[in-house]
């Protein structure tokens, strides 16, 4: 993505158009992704200032882009002044992407059978960058004690149980290209994570699923098992809860065998398969 610094608003519609000039549209349409990705749940209200430190953009064009966004619905003013949210816009998207997921209606029945009957909240994530997020998440409905992420929200690759049974999913380029782009963007904490992700990795190859034991959220423990859709997308299935209650003795025998049952199953109805451990 472009950070030209010299850069400082949109080019003008009609000269663009009037030259073809495809190179700058599609700088701009990254620009305003790249707004849009600015916003989370833990950032869910930014301001001009913020989007322009977060992504690098020049201040009047972030104005610019701020202001188309706002025309178009996907960004919405928020009650403190000079302050910006995600707008209806983004959810009308989401749920297009969501509806077309058939391995989400799918996944349901069976992930909310899991979560009534052991207690966890029971989830199914995708990888989008560097993180899992979620597209589908299914809680107890009697326990106050499970996870509450949802659909949307986010998980590390290297030290989730999500992503770490994505990555052992992967063919070794491609897991080993992901490794190397988290150890750039981690820096000097990188080394206080990979091993715990090299061992998971290397378990879920071998048992054919992972845990993250209070190293993604310090109190919460889970596991997870790889599922691949049947155009060859990676997904993970993952269950888990508070980590007084989901012990690493419970997750190894009673949660990993239920989810992969479930991976099995949804697996069978997509057309899609879960990956065969390794022998020894």
């Amino acid at each position: 993505m472009s950070t030209d610094k010299n850069d400082t608003s949109f080019p003008a519609a009609d000269s663009a158009d009037a030259r073809g000039d495809r190179a700058d549209t599609v700088s701009a349409l990254e620009r305003g992704i790249s707004v849009l990705r600015c916003f989370s749940e833990a950032r869910p209200v930014l301001g001009h200032a913020d989007i322009a430190r977060m992504t690098g953009i020049p201040r009047p064009t972030v104005n610019r882009l701020v202001a188309t966004l706002l025309s178009l619905g996907m960004l919405k003013a928020a009650q403190v002044a000079d302050r910006f949210m995600l707008g209806p816009g983004v959810v009308s998207l989401s749920r297009v992407f969501l509806g077309s997921l058939d391995v989400r209606a799918a996944a349901r029945p069976s992930m909310q059978a899991m979560a009534e009957e052991v207690g966890a909240s029971v989830y199914l994530a995708i990888r989008d960058g560097m993180e899992m997020v979620l597209i589908e998440a299914c809680r107890p409905r009697s326990s106050m004690l499970s996870a509450r992420l949802d659909v949307g929200s986010r998980a590390p690759l290297a030290n989730s149980a999500l992503g770490r049974a994505y990555l052992s999913a992967l063919p070794e380029v491609q897991r080993n290209q992901l490794v190397d782009s988290m150890r750039l963007l981690r820096g000097p904490e990188w080394d206080s994570i990979a091993p715990g992700m090299t061992r998971a990795i290397g378990e879920a190859r071998r048992l054919g699923y992972c845990l993250s034991l209070g190293e993604f959220h310090r109190e919460i423990n889970s596991v997870s098992v790889p599922l691949i859709g049947p155009d060859g997308e990676v997904m993970a299935l993952n269950g888990g809860g508070a980590a007084f209650v989901f012990t690493e003795e419970r997750l190894r025998n009673e949660l990993a065998p239920r989810l992969h049952d479930i991976a099995l199953t949804i697996a069978r109805d997509i057309g899609g398969h879960v990956p065969t451990p390794l022998p020894g």
